[in-house]
């Protein structure tokens, strides 16, 4: 069963270049915060059409699930990336554990797929995590092929722009264009357990928190490049234990290697879009001992919630 017919030019390695660079974290389904978001910046005029010229632009993944309209930031994504190739610019995305476990839900549905005492579906864990059934029925398969054949990783300017505070990349290869490589040819051709695994290593999380996450960072831009790392999937809220809506920016921390640019939309946060370099720097998080038990693998007999 083909999912995806190749991604020529999807490849993560990026040239530095002189236009701007904005990111964005998680949306989740909030279509109409993303469109503030990106309006805010520029981006987009009132109709939600291209208007930042030869900018670039990153979303770090997860589109749907949790959220009033999944599939319609899914649709703006692509027609974005369209109008700003048009115009000189680009607007690119990363694929997140969410994304994955989308595209298993839509061709394997039903199908069993091991955890921790038994067996479950990806339905189940699909509809356990935040899926919504009016996403799924509009989910198309032209849809499915665009997101797979998204990139997992990249390096732009200097950033190792990845979705999950995790190190579980590397176990799909050494460099970005072998990560990306390896897994686009998985998304080609797909089978159930192989892309039940790919969605619980993207699901991973908490590899920068602690005593060790500085080094955890180092190590893996050692591997990758960048200088520093910019992640999603971890809401900002988890990391600090701060009201959702108290959350105005990125999180810098891991010794200011490592910027967090999820702000828990889904909790009450906001739609975070920044442009890099940060403008106003704020200063590396100090790392505590609570971390400790943030810097973990989690597992569903561990967390339900994958994230």
């Amino acid at each position: 069963m083909s999912i995806a017919s190749g991604a020529p030019g999807t490849g993560g390695a990026v040239d530095v270049e002189d236009a701007p660079l904005y990111v964005v974290g998680d949306v989740h389904g909030h279509l109409d915060e993303l469109e503030a978001a990106l309006r805010e910046q520029g981006l987009i005029d009132e109709d939600a059409h291209w208007s930042g010229g030869a900018s670039r632009l990153w979303f770090l993944g997860d589109f749907t699930d949790r959220g009033p309209d999944g599939i319609g930031v899914v649709e703006l994504a692509m027609r974005l990336a369209e109008e700003a190739s048009a115009d000189g610019g680009s607007s690119r995305m990363l694929l997140g554990n969410h994304e994955i476990l989308l595209l298993g839900v839509y061709f394997f549905g039903d199908h069993p797929v091991p955890v921790a005492g038994g067996a479950t579906t990806f339905r189940e864990i699909w509809l356990r995590n935040g899926g919504l059934q009016w996403d799924l029925d509009r989910f198309t398969e032209a849809q499915a092929q665009w997101l797979a054949s998204q990139p997992v990783a990249a390096v732009v300017d200097g950033y190792l722009l990845i979705h999950s505070d995790s190190n579980a990349y590397l176990e799909y290869g050494s460099t970005i264009e072998d990560i990306d490589g390896e897994i686009a040819e998985m998304l080609r051709d797909p089978e159930p357990l192989p892309c039940w695994d790919l969605f619980r290593n993207l699901t991973r999380r908490g590899a920068f928190m602690g005593e060790a996450g500085a080094n955890a960072a180092a190590d893996l831009l050692g591997e990758l490049g960048g200088r520093h790392i910019v992640h999603g999937h971890t809401p900002i809220p988890y990391q600090t234990g701060e009201d959702p809506s108290t959350i105005t920016g990125p999180r810098v921390y891991a010794d200011g290697q490592v910027i967090n640019l999820d702000g828990g939309i889904y909790l009450g946060g906001p739609c975070l879009v920044a442009r890099l370099p940060l403008g106003e720097r704020p200063a590396p998080a100090p790392t505590s001992a609570d971390e400790e038990t943030i810097g973990m693998v989690y597992d569903i007999d561990e967390d339900p919630e994958y994230g």
